[in-house]
């Protein structure tokens, strides 16, 4: 999505209130329900460059954090099919975000339509801001931040799977690419900080 336009005052107000809001988080002490973040609260991916103004999002249900090769990592899946495949393929990093309830419209929105020729975000009425690390963006709304530099991407192999419920999950045969990303840093709302 190219972003154009303007953004008012009380938009740039209200995203310096909200990042004032989140406090930076050391990864190893990241709390969060490591099923119910991807599903069923979902999260936003989105890759490309917030300077640049070129960048897209998509929600996303599957995934996860962990250890990799001793590095603090986020695993994210994406189909070619998807618009911002095309920003994952082409940007080293990407964020992920999380957000209250109360954003669960916008994100179904923003899982449903494609960012190609239309400008889902401002439909969603998120407020796109800059990482700290990511050239990717977050968002004025979030609760949690997850900034990631890719470092490992593979396609899956349909004779790899193991399990007779996996093909089931591809009836177009569209199987995903999924990408390593380093955790760059984290910042949150207190839910998500170990005390």
């Amino acid at each position: 999505m190219i972003q154009s336009g303007f953004i008012s005052l009380q938009t740039i107000t209200q995203a310096v209130i909200t990042l004032a809001s989140l406090t930076p988080i050391p990864v190893e002490q990241l709390i969060a329900r490591p099923v119910a973040l991807w599903a069923p609260n979902w999260l936003l991916l989105t890759s490309g460059d917030f300077a640049a103004g070129h960048y897209n999002t998509m929600t996303v249900a599957w995934g996860t954090l962990g250890m990799m090769w001793n590095l603090p990592v986020a695993q994210v899946v994406v189909r070619p099919v998807r618009y911002t495949y095309e920003f994952m393929e082409q940007y080293p990093t990407f964020t992920l975000t999380a957000f209250p309830g109360k954003y669960r419209k916008a994100l179904t929105l923003l899982g449903a339509r494609s960012g190609r020729g239309f400008d889902k975000i401002a439909a969603a009425g998120l407020t796109p801001i800059a990482a700290s690390q990511a050239a990717a963006p977050s968002f004025a709304e979030a609760t949690l931040l997850i900034e990631c530099r890719k470092i490992y991407s593979q396609d899956f192999d349909p004779a790899r799977f193991l399990d007779a419920r996996i093909p089931h999950q591809y009836p177009q045969k569209d199987y995903h690419r999924v990408y390593y990303g380093e955790i760059l840093a984290v910042c949150g709302t207190e839910q998500y900080l170990a005390p």
